[in-house]
């Protein structure tokens, strides 16, 4: 029993914390201030308060205050009465695991010296860990089975004292547990954010973990310490409160995890004793029974009993705690207990792995959060993984197996790839268990985006179709080795090459290999097996591979050599590994070295069998790209000069593009280095080259004649085929010395020629152009060079220009990039050459190319839906639409790099910004690149832009309603111009970085609205006065002072007005002083200025003020609301201070809008442009 002068002590500390329960006999009781305990679970410095203390927490002297739960040493009441340090159980688990033994070993010496003061101990304990700052009350019950009793279990509020009570039964105690209300909204020690939360839920677990097993051979079977203590979590894994509900079920699942392990231990004692027993008894079988034998009889029942009632309190806390709890509506519960449960089932199968059980698991993998479904399929992956577990695993799969496939499918990656290695672990373990149609759907998933995902799906295909795949024929005795592993490989493709056929994926064959990469790469990497495969011909031993076999397995090839140089960096595949670690690379080093020893001798081979197919040509073409030049291999020039006289027989033969761009790069990667097989190889192309240019030189004089193409189709084939040739040879190698620019720019003016011939010329002159400017620093060595280079500059421009309006769209198109990549090269190499020696001469685009550039963006890029333009394509196709997207977004980042690089004007990029909004969607990213570039090279030229393009847009809705014509495309709405002056506002990030700017646009924008006015009867108030609500639109971007100088500039240009507030016209103006003086002030000017209150007598007018004090602006303002005026007063009459801040602000050397900006200029002309809605504004 608890000592009386504990029980009077709490007694009264019941009755002043709850008057309600005066009828309670409270017997013992444990106190936690909040400054003590509620503390505890928060400090995470490490610094915990350790107190001298003699004997059981509730073992006290008369004097000794109710505090903090401590744990005493028996010791301690021995007659030497020693002071020995003690700490609370809480404190404990921050001391690791061997201190925590330490202590709960005492901690059990004062159970059994007073186990009631020390079960308040360890309840104290649990409390603490669910974040109580309260008091917990005891009280003594008879008897469970007491209805009073049972009608005062109740979780209530008192909302009046602000404290929440729960009273419940953990018997033979009433615990009652008071604390504040707000317990529920604050953080509780296992959802603390950081490794403090991670920390805590790992030693809280240790510790119920280590109560048991120091317990499991003394007082756990005392039927007082487990009733007790699996009451307490019970009811408090019940409770309303998340912080008593989450803690409490997470102890007490551990705590059958730990009962879980006892009984382990008594199966293991149970069946030694068994033996011995049976040892003793065929000793003994002519004999009577003896005393041992006796003993050990006796041993194994009394094990066996202490099992039943193990097994009796995990049946309790199952059905108390887990029943209740695995549908919690928190999803860290379920989580926790789904994991137990399958944890339960991997230790204790004789008891928990059945179908009973096993439905849990199948049930909560339909919950709706990932983690619960992951905890699921991990624990069912720890079942599966054991032989002998799987006959009790029948029945799940048969039921379950379909949500398991579909959950590959998951939305939670993580889940997607486990469920993938669950069903690999069945399709090893069970052959029957999925079918050909389920292997046929989670086949599939080798294409799959996630590489983790397609990597588990890939290994699911090498177990079902590559590991297993030949059986060899009853002949392989008599084949020696060797041919066997050949068989055998060859075997393995061919079912890999059936199952790709089938997929009907055949442009993913990259991905395939990648995802087979992990489990089969001794397969793949196999290269001389793969190429005797391809060069091997058909024999009567077996039919050979047909030739879509052929070119897929070409593929195959191809993808494994580079996939073994550059890893598994995949477009549109995502979660690879991207950096590698010291063994990867060595070993990728060494797959680099051994396909190039293998294959630089059999390409020639394979390129000669497959030469007249295109597309099986173009792939092998691609395997030199990943030779290692320091190969020792790499140096046998017989071998390279083999295979570069094939490459020049593919050339001879072939002259499409996939064909001829190969060959340009493998040449490319073939010629670096300073070599002996580079060299081999640079002369080899510099062979081909000149044998192109003689060809061409001479198909041109007789084609061209005059000004004037004239060729048959046979002769005009041959010149496409050669350009196509130097075209993708000029775009990898440099072949300035061939002077291609002379030999080709005719063909440009002349008359006749066809777009595709037009076509090649053009790019195949922009890559000469760049190529020159590339080489500037060293071919330019005298001032008569640098004079050619800017004469062949401004003719490829001419020339480009005059392609700018020719009738085929893709020679526009390419004429337009080539001239804009080609100015963008020579303004790159201006600013980077070296000023000591010659570079590239100054060239500055003609004002009339500049005009035909912006006009060719405005026309192609920015086309509405309703304009039947050429550029536009069918909307029926989303895979057109999708091309010629992309076609005019390369065509605007073209124009936008101009602007980036100072070749064009800053101010040309209003004609782009102005559709920010329009074409958001398609061009938004483009845009708003350009405008963060351009502010970075210029913030107040930018922001001139800006308000150059705002006012284009307002001076053309002003021109098309004074017209009264039909809308043009070029025309915005007023709505819309003012969201995209939002939009241009929300660009500007700090006020203070730019404060300049914001200023300078405000300047500007009252100085175009009322610059070069003079009020009339007739015209009483500014044509552009509406333009004021668009620039309101940048007062939020103004600091504090600089709204007030605003203000103050505002005022200076309407000093000679005579302005009513009341009448309509002038609303603009109302509108944007209210966003001046709103913020300037801290009153809403809007609402003031809009009531309908009487107005102020005129000598009550601000201006009446103002005159008084001097000022110099007599304008005549009516004003609505003399609380307006009276709120207004003071900005209406700025002090000394404020007139410094305006001579300061403007100080800065700003030009107006007159000298600099043209709003109503604009590159095209209104004739041109489409129809666009527009709304009648009332200015």
């Amino acid at each position: 029993m608890i000592p009386e002068s504990t029980a009077a002590a709490e007694s009264r500390s019941s009755e002043q914390t709850k008057k309600s329960h005066d009828e309670a006999n409270s017997s013992g009781a444990v106190n936690h201030s909040e400054d003590e305990s509620g503390n505890e679970n928060q400090q995470k410095n490490g610094r915990r308060r350790k107190r001298a203390h003699k004997g059981s927490e509730n073992v006290k002297r008369k004097s000794a205050r109710a505090g903090c739960s401590r744990v005493g040493r028996a010791r301690g009441r021995r007659g030497t009465r020693r002071h020995v340090e003690n700490v609370t159980l809480f404190e404990v688990i921050t001391m690791g695991r061997s201190a925590m033994r330490a202590v709960i070993d005492d901690w059990i010496q004062a159970y059994v010296t007073d186990r009631d003061s020390s079960l308040l101990d360890l309840i104290s304990f649990f409390i603490h860990c669910c974040g109580c700052k309260g008091v917990v009350t005891a009280e003594m019950c008879q008897s469970k089975e007491d209805s009073d009793v049972m009608s005062k279990m109740v979780e209530e509020l008192d909302e009046v004292a602000s404290m929440q009570y729960k009273k419940f039964l953990a018997f033979p105690w009433i615990l009652t547990v008071t604390w504040p209300m707000d317990t529920d909204s604050v953080e509780y020690p296992l959802t603390q954010p950081g490794p403090y939360g991670r920390w805590f839920h790992s030693e809280f677990c240790d510790f119920v973990s280590v109560l048991v097993a120091q317990c499991q051979h003394s007082v756990v079977f005392d039927s007082y310490l487990m009733n007790t203590l699996i009451s307490l979590l019970t009811e408090l894994s019940n409770s309303y409160i998340r912080a008593f509900r989450h803690t409490c079920t997470l102890a007490a699942v551990k705590l059958l995890s730990a009962l879980v392990g006892v009984a382990l231990s008594l199966s293991v004692g149970i069946e030694n004793s068994q033996k011995l027993c049976k040892v003793q008894k065929t000793k003994t079988t002519r004999q009577k029974v003896t005393p041992q034998l006796e003993r050990i009889q006796k041993k194994i029942a009394e094990l066996q009993g202490k099992r039943v009632e193990i097994e009796s309190m995990m049946d309790i806390v199952f059905k108390g705690v887990f029943l209740k709890r695995y549908r919690d509506v928190l999803p860290e519960i379920r989580s926790i207990c789904v994991e137990e449960l399958g944890l339960w089932m991997k230790l204790y199968s004789s008891e928990f792995l059945n179908d009973t059980y096993l439905k849990y698991i199948g049930w909560m993998m339909y919950d709706k959060i990932p983690d619960v479904r992951l905890k699921c399929v991990l624990g069912l992956q720890r079942l599966f993984e054991d032989p002998l577990l799987l006959p009790k695993l029948d029945l799940f799969t048969s039921r379950f197996k379909e949500r398991l496939i579909s959950m590959t499918l998951d939305k939670d990656n993580e889940v997607s790839v486990q469920t993938m290695k669950l069903l690999l672990l069945i399709s090893r373990t069970c052959d029957d268990v999925l079918s050909p149609d389920d292997y046929k759907q989670l086949l599939q998933l080798v294409y799959s985006s996630q590489r983790p995902l397609a990597a588990a799906a890939g290994e699911l295909l090498y177990l079902r179709l590559l590991s297993s795949g030949a059986h060899t024929s009853d002949s392989q005795d008599e084949i020696n080795e060797e041919e066997a592993h050949r068989v055998q490989t060859s075997a393995r493709l061919k079912s890999l090459l059936q199952f790709h056929q089938e997929s009907e994926l055949h442009k993913h064959v990259v991905y395939l290999v990648d995802s087979l990469w992990d489990c089969g790469g001794a397969l793949l990497k196999d290269w001389a097996a793969l190429t005797s495969i391809l060069l091997q011909e058909p024999s009567s031993h077996g039919p050979g591979l047909t030739l879509s076999q052929q070119a897929l397995l070409v593929e195959i090839l191809v993808a494994s050599v580079r996939q073994a140089s550059e890893g598994p960096a995949l477009a549109g595949r995502s979660g690879a590994k991207k950096a590698m670690n010291a063994r990867e690379k060595k070993l990728q080093i060494d797959d680099c070295t051994k396909l190039t020893q293998h294959l630089l001798t059999v390409l020639p081979k394979l390129l000669n069998k497959f030469s007249s197919g295109a597309d099986v040509v173009a792939s092998l073409l691609r395997i030199p790209q990943f030779f290692i030049p320091e190969c020792p291999e790499a140096e046998n020039t017989q071998a390279l000069s083999s295979l570069v006289a094939e490459l020049g027989a593919v050339l001879d033969f072939h002259s499409g593009p996939a064909v001829v761009e190969a060959a340009a790069r493998t040449y490319l990667s073939l010629c670096g280095g300073e070599t002996s097989c580079g060299s081999v190889a640079r002369d080899a192309r510099d062979s081909l080259v000149q044998t192109w240019v003689d060809k061409l030189t001479a198909l041109l004089e007789d084609s061209l004649q005059g000004d004037c193409f004239s060729a048959d189709e046979e002769k005009t084939g041959d010149i496409l085929s050669t350009l196509r040739k130097l075209r993708a040879f000029q775009n990898c190698h440099d072949l300035s010395r061939w002077s291609l620019f002379q030999l080709l720019s005719p063909l440009l003016s002349a008359g006749g020629a066809p777009p595709e011939v037009l076509l090649e010329v053009l790019q195949c002159l922009c890559f000469f152009m760049i190529w020159s400017l590339n080489g500037s620093s060293g071919t330019l060595t005298s001032r008569e060079k640098a004079v050619a280079q800017r004469l062949q500059l401004r003719l490829f421009c001419e020339r480009s220009h005059h392609c700018l309006s020719h009738s085929d769209h893709s020679v526009r198109h390419q004429a337009f990039l080539g001239v804009c990549d080609v100015l963008v090269a020579h303004s790159y190499q201006t600013h980077v050459w070296d000023p000591t020696s010659f570079g590239p001469l100054l060239h500055t685009p003609s004002p009339k190319l500049q005009r035909a550039l912006s006009t060719f963006v405005c026309l192609h890029v920015f086309v509405g839906s309703d304009c039947d333009s050429q550029s536009r394509v069918s909307e029926g196709s989303e895979v057109e639409r999708l091309e010629d997207l992309h076609r005019r977004r390369n065509l605007l980042a073209a124009f936008c790099k101009l602007i980036v690089h100072g070749v064009l004007e800053m101010s040309t990029a209003a004609e782009v910004f102005m559709y920010y909004t329009k074409y958001y969607n398609d061009f938004g990213d483009i845009i708003k690149e350009t405008m963060y570039r351009a502010r970075q090279t210029d913030k107040i030229e930018s922001s001139r832009t800006l308000v150059l393009c705002l006012q284009q847009l307002f001076a053309r809705l002003k021109k098309e309603q004074a017209s009264g014509g039909r809308a043009q495309a070029g025309v915005q709405t007023f709505t819309s111009i003012k969201e995209l002056a939002r939009r241009f506002a929300l660009t500007f990030g700090d006020p203070v970085k730019f404060r300049e700017c914001v200023v300078m646009m405000h300047r500007t924008g009252i100085e175009f609205v009322f610059q070069e006015f003079n009020q009339t009867p007739e015209t009483p108030t500014p044509p552009l006065l509406s333009y004021l609500t668009i620039l309101s639109e940048f007062s939020s971007k103004l600091l504090k002072p600089d709204k007030k100088t605003v203000f103050m500039y505002l005022q200076k240009h309407t000093a000679e007005l005579f302005i009513n507030l009341r009448d309509e016209c002038w609303q603009p103006l109302v509108y944007y002083r209210a966003s001046l003086l709103t913020a300037a002030e801290g009153e809403d000017a809007v609402s003031g200025v809009s009531s309908d209150r009487k107005p102020c007598p005129p000598n009550r007018s601000p201006f009446s003020k103002q005159k008084l004090e001097g000022s110099k602006s007599p304008c005549l303002f009516i004003p609505v609301d003399s609380k307006v005026c009276k709120g207004h007063r003071s900005t209406f009459s700025p002090s000394h201070q404020e007139k410094t801040i305006d001579v300061d602000q403007f100080s800065i050397p700003l030009e107006p809008a007159a000298r600099g900006l043209n709003p109503e200029g604009s590159v095209l002309s209104s004739s041109n442009e489409g129809e666009d809605d527009t709304v009648e504004i009332e200015l």
